[in-house]
């Protein structure tokens, strides 16, 4: 009997938001001096996740149906901003960074809205009048809108950047056209380690983070890596383009969606700069890395 073989055309390409979260590295350092670097959110998911299992990736998650919703006050770049970013529709360009600030506040507490004043909440504000929201939102037994007007909350998108925009690769039984976010950590909030997705939570430098990928300590799949090489160049989080420009225009960011390449070493997927990543690439990860 001949293998069965994946139809690629009956996998539908799901959207999802991924948020890249920052802030400075706390200082060892005496009187006025600057820390050394920036440091990023990151999350060893649980091995039993149906999508990168065992991955250190950033937060983040598929774009629900209530993300699509217009009824919730908003503050910052317009989604006609977004939509130029990401080369989509304006509405899917609001569900993106309503999902984006969603999946943040689900998977580590850290919540990009604002009181009525304009002043961002805290998390001692989270803890105290959100206690029960966090789970039911993962629950889905309130949608996000729901939370925010019931506590009058405003979405700050002027508190996210256009990062990145990457497509999984064909062969996977999951795929998303996922489009990344920048955003540094609110003072008055600290993120935590509150959710089943991840095994782990952890600040860590870039440079630390793909340190420990070439010592066979984490994985990394090419997304991941690809962003955290280009903040590895970040001396402080004030060399960042936050916040985004509420009356600016974005720049077009290409999608990049990896695909199978035959190479003499075997089994590669191509894209940008894929010859160091395969250079960084932990014996015995190979295999590990095919969909």
């Amino acid at each position: 009997m001949a293998p069965a073989h994946r139809d690629e055309r009956a996998i539908p390409i799901r959207d999802a938001s991924t948020i890249i979260l920052v802030r400075d590295m706390p200082g060892e350092t005496d009187g006025d001096e600057a820390p050394g670097g920036i440091e990023v959110f990151l999350q060893r998911r649980s091995r039993t996740m149906p999508f990168a299992p065992g991955m250190t990736v950033f937060p983040g998650g598929g774009v629900d149906p209530t993300d699509h919703t217009a009824a919730l006050a908003w503050h910052g770049p317009a989604p006609e901003y977004w939509a130029s970013a990401f080369g989509t529709g304006e509405p899917t360009a609001r569900a993106l960074v309503v999902a984006a600030i969603r999946e943040l506040y689900e998977e580590c507490g850290v919540l990009l809205a604002s009181h009525l004043d304009g002043s961002i909440v805290t998390t001692q504000w989270i803890s105290a009048t959100l206690e029960d929201a966090r789970s039911a939102l993962a629950a889905r037994s309130v949608s996000f809108a729901e939370l925010l007007r019931e506590h009058d909350l405003t979405v700050r998108a002027d508190l996210l950047a256009p990062m990145a925009n990457w497509i999984t690769p064909t062969g996977n039984s999951r795929r998303y056209d996922t489009r990344f976010f920048l955003a540094k950590l609110p003072p008055g909030q600290h993120a935590d380690d509150q959710t089943p997705e991840a095994d782990e939570c952890f600040w860590r430098a870039p440079q630390d983070a793909l340190a420990a990928w070439s010592r066979g300590e984490a994985i990394l799949l090419p997304p991941t890596w690809s962003q955290l090489r280009a903040l590895a160049r970040i001396a402080s989080s004030s060399d960042l383009p936050l916040p985004a420009d509420p009356c600016g225009h974005a720049l077009p960011i290409p999608p990049i969606e990896s695909a199978p390449m035959d190479h003499p070493d075997g089994w590669r997927l191509g894209f940008p700069d894929c010859d160091a990543y395969y250079a960084s690439v932990p014996p015995g990860l190979g295999r590990t890395l095919r969909p």
